[in-house]
Order: structure tokens, then C-alpha cells, then sequence
């Protein structure tokens, strides 16, 4: 009798140990999808953040602050005063305008993308569709561009696709 009632309570325990392992192995299961998951949609919502900020500087005229959150990339084509002044010629000057608003669309993440047919390949980048919406001296009419966001040292920063 006393023999059965051991061999009852290693069953039992090992019954047991079995539903924890379970239940532990289901709750790291359940936590690495959450983290991974978490961060996908951070770097979305952190890419689409830049973009934002760079069309509130440029629909308020800031030009030098918008060009800051350019890529490099970027930046090589266009120098800071140069950018500044043919934002500034193009939108105030032009259009009659000193403001727009806009919106930006939801993200399309796309790999192994290049600014150019030749040039950086970036593994990782965010496409987001902008509407600009001006309201100037020759009525009201809408731009929409397509602007990309990849990492440059760990910065989200902001390219446009030339590519012909």
C-alpha cells in the first residue's frame, strides 16, 4: 500500500511539473511575440513620427529645421541654403502661400531600396504617401509625394526616390 501511494505521488509530480513547464514555455512563447511584434510596429509609427515632423517645419516655412531631417543622401544634393531658398522661392514665392496642411498615410515597409539605380542600397526603409493641401493666390490645389524613411547611425531620416 505504501508503495502505491509513492508511485501516485510521483505521478502526480511529474503531472505537475509537466502543466508548469506548459504554462511557463507558453508564457515566453507569448512574450517574445509580443516584443517582436512591438517593435515592428514602433519603427513604423517612430518612421512615420519624422515625417510629420518634417512636413509641420516646412507647412510653417521652418526650411532649415525640415532639411536637418534629411539623409545625407539627401543633404548631398541639396545644400542647407540652397534648400532653404528654393522651399521658400517655390511655396511662398510661386504658390502665394505661407502655409499647407497635409496628412500622411500608413507606412509600406519595402527592403532592399535605392534612392537612385546606382546608389546606397538601404535594407530597410518606410513609404509613406503625403497630400499637401495649399491654399494660395491661384486657388486650392493638392501635391502628393512619396516620401521614404530609412536609418541613417540609428536616426530615422528622410529620402525621396529618383529612380526614372
Amino acid at each position: 500500500m505504501k508503495g502505491l501511494m509513492r508511485l501516485l505521488k510521483r505521478r502526480r509530480s511529474k503531472t505537475g511539473n509537466r502543466v508548469i513547464v506548459i504554462i511557463i514555455g507558453t508564457g515566453l512563447i507569448f512574450i517574445f511575440f509580443y516584443i517582436v511584434f512591438s517593435l515592428l510596429i514602433n519603427a513604423e509609427r517612430d518612421a512615420r513620427k519624422i515625417v510629420s515632423e518634417f512636413y509641420h517645419y516646412e507647412s510653417n516655412g521652418n526650411y532649415g529645421e525640415s532639411w536637418e531631417l534629411l539623409h545625407t543622401e539627401m543633404q548631398i544634393r541639396f545644400d542647407r541654403g540652397t534648400y532653404v531658398q528654393d522651399r521658400a522661392h517655390v511655396f511662398n514665392g510661386h504658390f502665394g502661400t505661407d502655409t499647407f496642411t497635409y496628412e500622411v498615410s500608413e507606412g509600406k515597409k519595402t527592403k532592399e531600396w535605392r534612392m537612385i539605380k546606382d546608389g546606397e542600397t538601404f535594407k530597410t526603409v518606410y513609404e509613406f504617401k503625403v497630400q499637401q493641401d495649399f491654399k494660395g493666390k491661384y486657388g486650392h490645389f493638392m501635391f502628393v509625394q512619396y516620401v521614404f524613411v530609412g536609418k541613417e547611425e540609428g536616426e530615422w531620416r528622410i529620402l525621396w526616390d529618383y529612380n526614372k
